[in-house]
């Protein structure tokens, strides 16, 4: 294999620097910077690709997941029905374990692999790869890495021609709505990326029974329109996971649908921009908002772009934004964290902030800001 050198010392990276070396390779890490320079005669490519081409060599067979929205919801409901089905799948990419680690197993099956708009950057893979792809939705997200939304969009168009079959977008979907009947899917804002998910079960060999089994059992993951508490008739959810404007409009549709519509939410946004438009979010917010409670360094650029329309307040802090919903909010109403940024300018990531949101509720902690 010769020489390899690592850039970044995360858990992709330590994944791919143990992958080469169980095969003999001599390897090399560049920790601590911000971009890399590389010669025309340097292969480059992403941990994604590097640990595919293991997984495919071992004889695993692969699904693959990507969008803006929803990716490691439907990773983790397509290998939970292959394994409720008696199969043996492993999510990994994105979300799950990384793939390099995956190729080191012992055994095979199928890896349902997450694939971001950053590994598609360095990601270069035959037509037939993948036995099927899901493009799930394109909305704008990841502007500040990428600089439009038409850079985006492609990079993640990329991964149809990777695959044997083409899920989602403007697909024809042939896969039954009935199948997803009561699960965490059954809505308006969730059912494509249900359907979805159906199609590539169906891929894996999972009949009707089998999917419909699996959706009836699927269980979300945390910090997804999570229910922390209900306190004097306020239902509080932790959406924490929403770090764009699109997951946002989304979240406070989902919270309002289940409050029986009407203006009933008090949301809680703001963070890191991603540098998506404050605009795309204003017709959900007038329609089902009530007031919005705004953190993190956006919290000014989101005033300015929704206080003419809907009722907005500046914390600054989560701890001062769950204070004053908790005090403003009444019975029958939802406290909604789906911040539509990302957490990095408060907390070390979106999981922290849905705990730190969640002890707040309860009255268990205090803001880390």
């Amino acid at each position: 294999m010769g020489r390899v050198l690592v850039i970044g010392r995360g858990r992709s990276g330590e994944a791919a620097a143990a992958l080469a070396a169980a095969g003999g390779g001599e390897v090399e890490f560049a920790d601590g910077v911000d971009f890399a320079v590389a010669s025309p005669g340097v292969r480059v490519m992403s941990e994604l690709e590097y640990g595919c081409r293991e997984l495919k060599k071992r004889g695993w067979r692969l699904l693959a997941v990507t969008g803006s929205k929803g990716k490691s919801s439907v990773v983790k409901a397509v290998a939970d029905a292959i394994n409720l089905a008696g199969g043996f799948a492993v999510p990994c990419g994105n979300y799950g374990r990384p793939v390099s680690d995956i190729a080191r197993e012992e055994r095979t099956g199928w890896a349902v692999v997450e694939v971001s708009s950053f590994m598609l950057e360095t990601t270069s893979l035959p037509a037939d790869f993948f036995e099927a792809a899901a493009i799930l939705n394109l909305q704008e997200d990841h502007l500040d890495r990428h600089g439009d939304a038409a850079t985006y969009h492609a990079l993640k168009r990329r991964l149809w021609a990777m695959a044997k079959r083409r899920v989602g977008l403007d697909e024809p979907c042939v896969e039954d709505p009935a199948l997803l009947a009561g699960s965490y899917f059954d809505n308006r804002v969730l059912c494509a990326n249900g359907l979805a998910a159906a199609a590539l079960m169906r891929v894996a060999g999972l009949g009707d029974e089998e999917i419909a089994r699996a959706f009836a059992a699927f269980e979300p993951l945390p910090h997804r329109m999570a229910k922390v508490a209900e306190i004097d008739g306020v239902e509080y959810i932790d959406d924490s996971k929403a770090t764009s404007l699109a997951a946002l409009s989304a979240g406070v549709e989902m919270a309002a649908k289940a409050a029986s519509g009407g203006r009933l939410v008090r949301l809680l946004a703001g963070g890191l921009a991603k540098g998506d438009d404050p605009e795309i979010s204003l017709p959900i917010l007038t329609k089902w908002v009530k007031k919005v409670y705004l953190i993190g360094q956006s919290a000014e650029s989101l005033f300015s772009a929704w206080s003419k329309d809907v009722d907005c307040e500046v914390c600054g802090t989560l701890e001062k934004a769950v204070e004053r919903a908790k005090r403003e909010a009444a019975n029958g109403e939802k406290v909604l964290l789906s911040p539509g940024a990302a957490s990095f300018d408060q907390f070390k990531n979106f999981e922290e902030r849905g705990e730190v949101f969640a002890q707040l509720v309860k009255g268990q902690g205090k803001d880390k800001t």
